[in-house]
């Protein structure tokens, strides 16, 4: 199929777009949604302009769309940003959520495309330990007891998922985040041409909330 991708730069997202292309379909165009609050219910709101760079680094065409960030009229953005291109279907990093999949197949049905989620209902321990083999994956989000300021900037890798299997014995943390427990930022991935360096970053620190909020970024050759 011919494939539109929705991505917010974290690692389910592309990894549903490396899902894919190794299963032979053609990703045309990157779908990301900007919404105007940090509470949308469907769309991540945090280092956006990191897209971009991921558009740059796979040289693969991105397509903004702003979006009001309210409950339910924010869908109307994204039918918006898909009625912007010729597909077959629509790749979602979707995993647990049930409302964002539903409100995507809705507006995918009203479109007459298909929706390919790879991850859905996959085992959130094996996800990781997968994705961790071929994505540099650097959190930029906390919010749960017992991820604290250290894990900003941490990469997404053996040691810190067997930490997550920890946190979520103890805390309930899902260990894909799918609870808004972290987000992430995706540096790497096989299909990029170049790989992104972060070149300034500061943290963000609130209450039991913080972020690793990406100041300055640039696209350097692979190794």
């Amino acid at each position: 199929m011919k494939l539109a991708a929705l991505i917010s730069g974290g690692k389910d997202s592309v990894f549903a777009i490396q899902k894919a292309l190794e299963e032979g379909h053609e990703v045309t165009h990157l779908i990301n949604i900007i919404p105007a609050r940090d509470d949308s219910y469907m769309y991540h709101s945090i280092n956006l302009h990191m897209v971009e760079l991921i558009s740059a680094a796979s040289e693969i065409p991105l397509i903004q769309q702003q979006s009001s960030g309210i409950k339910e009229l924010e869908l109307d953005d994204l039918t918006l940003a898909l009625r912007k291109v010729n597909v077959d279907g629509v790749s979602v990093g979707a995993i647990e959520s049930q409302y964002q999949a539903s409100r995507v197949q809705k507006i995918c049905d009203s479109l007459g495309l298909k929706v390919y989620a790879p991850l859905w209902h996959k085992d959130p321990e094996e996800l990781l330990n997968e994705m961790a083999k071929v994505l540099d994956i650097r959190i930029v989000r906390v919010a749960a007891e017992g991820l604290d300021k250290s894990w900003l900037g941490r990469p997404i890798n053996v040691n810190s998922i067997e930490n997550l299997k920890a946190l979520n014995r103890r805390y309930m943390v899902h260990m894909a985040g799918e609870g808004g427990e972290y987000e992430t930022v995706v540096l790497d991935a096989p299909f990029f041409k170049k790989r992104i360096e972060i070149v300034k970053s500061e943290i963000e620190w609130e209450g039991d909330t913080g972020s690793l909020k990406i100041l300055d970024a640039r696209l350097v050759d692979k190794n």
